[in-house]
Formats: structure tokens, C-alpha cells, sequence
């Protein structure tokens, strides 16, 4: 599977997230209501970030039908069994915003303030310095998949000045550094 069709995929589901849906969302997480293939996404998607953040987070699936309603402006998502290294994700409007500008080529918005996106189940393979590399190269710092972490944005990309950009230094790295991308990852532990 291509980065461009991750890229596609990712942008489809984020485009459903910011756009508001009636599907059959879930007042309560684990409702005996909810089909079971909705329970075990439910579950993928809340194994993406901690319990601080999963408990009042929206969860969607893959299509952007709501399966529960959240009220901590977060949104989660499950992983897609049909993309080897797509990992559920819990993602903030900021976050939200800058995928598809991401995704478009486009600047991305300044936050006013952090955004954060939780993969505590790792990520998908990418280019630790090209946004739209589409597989390793000898100069791209192919990452494969990533491990669990945070990746942050910053309303003022100084905050980012000193941060080391190797991904191996053993704590947080900056990721597409020269890139109007560029945002802060934090290694995490896998959440259980």
C-alpha cells in the first residue's frame, strides 16, 4: 500500500470527521444497542489515546458515521484491518485542519493553540522528512511503521527551535522539519 493511498484514505475520513454526522451514533459507549463490528471499532479507536482523552472523545468509523458522540472536541478513529499499518488515531481540530491541508498540498492553519494527535498504537509508515514520499529511498529517512507516540503542533514553529530532527535520539524529534509541516512526535508506551 502507497503513502498516497494512506494519504487518500486518511484524507476521506477526515473530511466525514468535519462534517457533522447522524449515522447511528451511540449515547453511551458499549451499549448493548451497538452492532458488534461498531464494539470492536469503538474499542480500536479508544485504544489510539488514554483514558483522559477516549472517555468523552467522538468515535467514528472509517466512513465517518459517528458511533459515539463525544464532547472533548477529540475525535478517534479505528484501525483499518485492510491497510497494513494503520493504526487507530485520536485527533483534535487542529490536527483535523492540518491533514487536509496536508492532504490538498496546501499551507497549513497556525493553530492558536497545541493540537495533538494520539497514536498509542504506533502509525503508519512514512518519510521522517518528506510528507509525500511514497516508499524508502536512500535519502528519505523512511521510518516504516512508527511507534506509539504524540505528535504535536505548535502555534509558532520557534517553539520547535533546538528539538532534534533524528528519530532515533531516543525522545521527541521534529518530523518534516523544513516542510510547512513540520511538527513535534513524542515516543509513548503502547496503551493496553
Amino acid at each position: 500500500m502507497s503513502v498516497r493511498m494512506l494519504l487518500d484514505h486518511t484524507l476521506a475520513i477526515c473530511m466525514l470527521v468535519l462534517v457533522p454526522h447522524a449515522a447511528f451514533a451511540q449515547e453511551e459507549m458499549g451499549s448493548d444497542a451497538a452492532p458488534p463490528d461498531a464494539k470492536a471499532m469503538i474499542a480500536s479507536a479508544l485504544s489510539a489515546a488514554p483514558d483522559a482523552i477516549t472517555g468523552t472523545a467522538t468515535v467514528t468509523d472509517l466512513d465517518g458515521n459517528v458511533l459515539r458522540e463525544g464532547t472533548n472536541g477529540f475525535t478517534c478513529l479505528p484501525d483499518d484491518p485492510e491497510i497494513p499499518g494503520y493504526a487507530p488515531i485520536c485527533l483534535d481540530a487542529g490536527w483535523q485542519a492540518f491533514i487536509v491541508a496536508w492532504m490538498n498540498q496546501e499551507d497549513p492553519p497556525v493553530p492558536a493553540e497545541p493540537a495533538f494527535i494520539y497514536a498509542l498504537q504506533g502509525g503508519w509508515p512514512a518519510s521522517n522528512v518528506d510528507p509525500y514520499a511514497n516508499g524508502p529511498t536512500e535519502d528519505n529517512e523512511w521510518l516504516g511503521t512508527t511507534d506509539p507516540h504524540i505528535a504535536v503542533l505548535v502555534p509558532d514553529a520557534s517553539m520547535l527551535e533546538g528539538v532534534s530532527a533524528d528519530p532515533n535520539n531516543g525522545g521527541p524529534w521534529i518530523m518534516w522539519g523544513d516542510t510547512p509541516y513540520a511538527h513535534l512526535m513524542i515516543p509513548a508506551a503502547r496503551k493496553h
